[in-house]
């Protein structure tokens, strides 16, 4: 009935007088709307405390696994010398000291030049290598046998050999010359690079040059030792060592440290966490202007009993000392970690980094206690589980009732709505009923007075 029109023309009345009787039935469903409104904003607030208190333990987390504390860093007193990896988790912190006497070097032979790369035929035969792995033979055939040809079919015998052609500008009429090299470095990957056998070429092809594989030779500690490969993980425990370049007569100082960078940022990601949720309830409680910038008021949670009551957990948990560690550190505040005067925590990265340089193991411990019912990241675990807990935990609760009240306005909306709806068809019918009533009595008046005008 809601597609019932009233013009308006019979009655006088207003075409649009339902609506405005219905715009004012509905004042009380508006009110409803902007009550759920409220409701939806602080659920959503909510929800964003919640994350925020959850992202405590996820930065803090870090700092629990093995590696939480074994950050370290390598550091060379000239990389282009000797350069490292280092494994943090086995790497020894110390300093070590090296000279690099000799490189490895794999064995390698170069030929004679050509006037070019790729045009001249060197001709059909073999070209025999002794290598550790016995006699190696590549055949050369005459479709290929060029520079560039032959350096193809060496690299695709697979006979553990690379050739390259390179251009020697020393040579302006014969540059190109090609290099044979092994693949590995060391005394054990020796190879020998005979004659060449072969036969009807534009040019004879021969190896001018030739040089044997070494090992690299290092001193540590005064004593001379022999490596097979430019590369180590046995001379600095943990570290893989890069040989760059020989410097004999050059010592090259190393160090294994802590990393106090990283370790520190980890802390700092967690005093960032913490802040993220104090300075959110904060800014609840503070006042914030209105429309326009008048009419101040708290935020949609502040003077909230809950957000007190976390806030107050939050700090207890910082302030009260760890019991049941292993380490003479037992407060966060021995840790440089400390309340300023807007209620939110400074960290003060070198107090950390001395504290964490003089004993290690001690700020390990105090972080990670037994693992499971000790320790600083444990208590703020348990904290942070009973704010959040599911079940029972007071976030959780408070959202339940939010939720709740939001499905009981909803559910009055919808009932006030279907009365507004009866209503309104009724309304309609009503007057669309005196709008046609009223139509016929115009219409017997004029009748009547049509006839009054023709008898007279």
């Amino acid at each position: 009935m809601a597609g019932i029109r009233i013009t308006g023309m019979a009655s006088g009345l207003p075409p649009n007088i339902v609506d405005q009787l219905m715009d004012a039935e509905r004042i009380p469903v508006k009110q409803m709307e902007e009550k759920r409104g409220e409701k939806d904003s602080k659920l959503k607030l909510v929800g964003e405390l919640e994350s925020k208190v959850n992202d405590i333990t996820k930065n803090l987390g870090e700092l629990t696994s093995n590696g939480g504390f074994a950050d370290k860093k390598f550091i060379t007193s000239d990389n282009s010398v000797v350069d490292g990896q280092l494994d943090p988790a086995v790497a020894v912190p110390g300093n070590y000291s090296l000279e690099v006497l000799q490189l490895a070097e794999k064995p390698s032979a170069i030929s004679n030049g050509f006037p070019d790369k790729n045009e001249t035929q060197i001709g059909v035969g073999y070209i025999k290598f002794e290598t550790p792995d016995g006699t190696k033979e590549v055949y050369i055939n005459g479709k290929n046998s060029t520079l560039e040809g032959v350096s193809k079919q060496i690299n695709a015998a697979n006979v553990g050999l690379k050739a390259q052609v390179l251009e020697d500008h020393k040579d302006k009429e014969n540059p190109f010359k090609l290099l044979v090299s092994g693949l590995g470095t060391g005394d054990d990957k020796q190879v020998t690079f005979p004659k060449i056998y072969l036969l009807d070429g534009d040019q004879d092809m021969y190896f001018d040059q030739s040089r044997p594989s070494k090992n690299a030779r290092v001193k540590v500690d005064g004593f001379e030792i022999e490596l097979p490969e430019n590369k180590s993980t046995d001379l600095v425990p943990g570290v893989t060592l890069d040989l760059k370049s020989a410097a004999p007569g050059k010592t090259i100082n190393m160090t294994v440290k802590e990393n106090l960078e990283v370790i520190s940022g980890k802390v700092k990601s967690f005093v960032d966490a913490y802040n993220a949720a104090l300075g959110f309830i904060q800014k609840q409680h503070q006042l914030q202007p209105g429309p326009n910038g008048k009419n101040p008021s708290l935020g949609p949670l502040g003077g909230d009993g809950l957000l007190r009551s976390i806030e107050s957990t939050l700090r207890q948990t910082l302030l009260a000392p760890v019991n049941g560690v292993q380490s003479p550190i037992t407060r966060i505040s021995e840790l440089g970690i400390t309340f300023n005067r807007n209620g939110t925590l400074d960290f003060s990265q070198d107090k950390f980094n001395k504290v964490l340089n003089a004993n290690p193991q001690g700020v390990a411990a105090f972080f990670r206690g037994d693992g499971f019912a000790t320790g600083f990241v444990a208590t703020v675990k348990r904290m942070v589980g009973t704010l959040t807990n599911g079940q029972f935990g007071g976030i959780s609760n408070r959202k339940r009732g939010l939720e709740s009240q939001i499905k009981q306005i909803n559910s009055r909306i919808d009932t006030k709505e279907r009365q507004l709806e009866r209503k309104e068809d009724s309304l309609r019918m009503k007057f669309a009923n005196l709008e046609q009533k009223m139509s016929e009595m115009q219409a017997q008046q004029a009748k009547f007075a049509a006839m009054a005008k023709q008898g007279g």
